[in-house]
């Protein structure tokens, strides 16, 4: 419970299919109340809202109009939920997924609300891939020049960015690139609505926007790719701002909309993983946290400098001020078990989850535990939704072998978590071999509900898993942000290690198990290595294309 006078922050997350916004007690991270608010439109793949106008393939697009509801929604319910007078907020934080990213005209209105019927003037989620080839082309070139920007992001960079994405916008619709006078992060962009003042935070800006060592790459650079992209960075607006500063006051226009005082402090933005590390009071060098849920991003913190294959980025100032932020990622993995539910588990598995009143996640898990290690002969690649790190290469596609007429469901869902455990052992074993340790493995996000899925994890990892103290690890985050930007602690590290947490060594890895993982996981490195060229798996692909045209 909240005494009367106790200050509180408020933090709201922006996820992939829904925003929650919490209530967070400033003196010690008690969370006093939330709220979840679903999205209308969810994300946008096959046609577009109202016009019904087709999408492409790979297109991941979401609504402007959903974010505010949240803000309509969530937050005045989690403020009603805690039971706490609106005049106790101090301050408002907010976190999104990254690179969702929006054209807009000076002013800040989203180019959807202009030109519902076009594709390109809608914000693309993070998940949007079909600029892969652009970003083939991006890292081609910067490959050729030896631009100094490129090992920061392990050699290559994501189609998922700001410049891949922006370069498919000029080269597929110029005309709405051109009335895109803003090419902003939503990150950004709700920061921009809650404070009427345009900023641009450190987090997105480096790990997506290409910004290192005080620029962007240069409009020479950016011309080789398109005579009209060299003024790309003139949309990215002026210098960006540090993670837990005050990015403004919240506006009257705003007030009202979320039923917050007018004038509280509202943080600069930031991205949901990267603000996980605050409320896993994991902000030190060497403390990686993974955020699993329908991906994987991992950040760590670091005192060193160091160029790891692979890497979606290494950003200084990144995840905390004064130290080197790394980050690395899945772009599948709780998507990649919701995929398999969907589309192939016979219904009498699912007849028989509803008996036992189980989700058929839960029924599969508890089949899928009762197998010894490699029971089920199979091994898989866990690139449905491609391959992040370490390959970056969002093209790719999945594998699954040594599949029988005896192999059953259960066989290819442990072996699918598997998949993915052994995809985060190759990014921890990438980063230790490039002189960036990590020190303790740290896990947030909804997956850490399966418990049988958290000991595949250490086992395959061979290491101790701690686990985040709370079930809203983002909006938890940001809250810490909040708390900073208004002045309540002097920095993140202190006000992490007051508001977060995290139970040490909550996952034990078994001797036993480890050791037949690693079995298999050499088995995973050897499909993994001969199916990252993509060669066979683009081919598959560029047919598939062809033929759904």
């Amino acid at each position: 419970m909240s005494d009367n006078n106790s200050h509180c922050v408020v933090g709201v997350d922006f996820g992939t299919l829904s925003g929650r916004a919490v209530v967070v007690r400033v003196d010690d991270g008690a969370e006093l109340g939330a709220a979840v608010h679903e999205y209308a439109d969810r994300v946008i793949e096959e046609t577009l809202p109202g016009s019904g106008v087709r999408l492409g393939p790979d297109w991941a697009l979401q609504s402007p109009r959903d974010w505010l509801d949240v803000l309509r929604v969530a937050v005045p319910k989690a403020l009603a939920v805690a039971g706490i007078s609106p005049g106790q907020v101090i301050g408002i934080g907010t976190d999104f997924t990254a690179c969702t990213v929006l054209p807009a005209t000076a002013d800040g209105t989203p180019l959807s609300d202009l030109l519902p019927d076009r594709p390109h003037a809608w914000p693309k989620l993070w998940k949007h891939h079909a600029a892969q080839p652009h970003a083939d082309r991006i890292n081609a070139l910067a490959a050729e020049r030896g631009e100094a920007w490129l090992p920061r992001y392990g050699g290559k960079i994501s189609s998922e960015w700001q410049f891949a994405k922006g370069l498919q916008v000029l080269e597929e619709d110029p005309e709405v690139y051109g009335l895109a006078e803003r090419w902003i992060e939503a990150a950004d962009w709700i920061i921009w609505r809650l404070t009427g003042v345009e900023t641009r935070n450190t987090c997105t800006a480096g790990y997506k926007g290409i910004y290192q060592d005080g620029g962007y790459p240069s409009e020479e650079f950016l011309a080789a790719l398109h005579p009209d992209f060299a003024g790309f960075t003139a949309k990215l607006g002026g210098e960006p701002s540090p993670l837990g500063g005050l990015a403004g006051r919240l506006t009257a226009e705003a007030a009202e909309l979320t039923k917050l005082p007018e004038g509280i402090a509202v943080a600069v933005g930031n991205v949901d993983a990267h603000v996980t590390a605050a409320a896993a009071d994991a902000v030190r060098p060497g403390q990686m946290v993974a955020i699993m849920g329908t991906s994987t991003c991992h950040v760590m913190p670091s005192d060193q400098l160091a160029e790891v294959p692979g890497m979606c980025g290494v950003v200084r100032d990144g995840i905390v001020p004064g130290l080197w932020g790394y980050e690395a990622g899945q772009s599948g993995v709780g998507d990649i078990f919701a995929w398999f539910v969907e589309t192939s588990v016979p219904a009498s598995y699912t007849e028989r989850a509803a008996e036992l009143g189980v989700s058929v996640h839960e029924y599969l898990t508890s089949l899928a535990a009762a197998q010894n290690v490699g029971a089920h002969g199979l091994v898989a690649l866990d690139w449905h939704n491609g391959n992040r790190s370490v390959l970056v290469d969002h093209n790719l596609s999945a594998v699954i072998a040594g599949q029988t007429l005896a192999t059953r469901p259960e066989d290819v869902y442990r072996a699918l978590i598997e998949a993915t455990a052994f995809g985060a052992r190759v990014i921890v074993e990438t980063f230790e071999k490039s002189g960036v340790p990590v020190e303790e493995f740290v896990v947030a996000g909804g997956l850490l509900k399966n418990p049988f899925l958290m000991q595949v994890y250490a086992d395959v990892l061979r290491r101790p898993l701690s686990v985040i103290g709370s079930d809203q690890g983002p909006a938890l985050g940001s809250a810490i942000h909040a708390a900073v930007a208004a002045g309540a602690y002097p920095d993140i590290a202190e006000a992490a290690a007051a508001m977060g947490k995290r139970t040490p060594a909550a996952y034990v890895p078994d001797d036993a198990g480890a050791d037949a993982y690693d079995r298999l996981y050499a088995e995973y490195r050897r499909l993994h290595d001969h199916f990252a060229d993509g060669e066979l798996l683009h081919r598959l692909r560029a047919i598939r294309n062809e033929a759904g045209a």
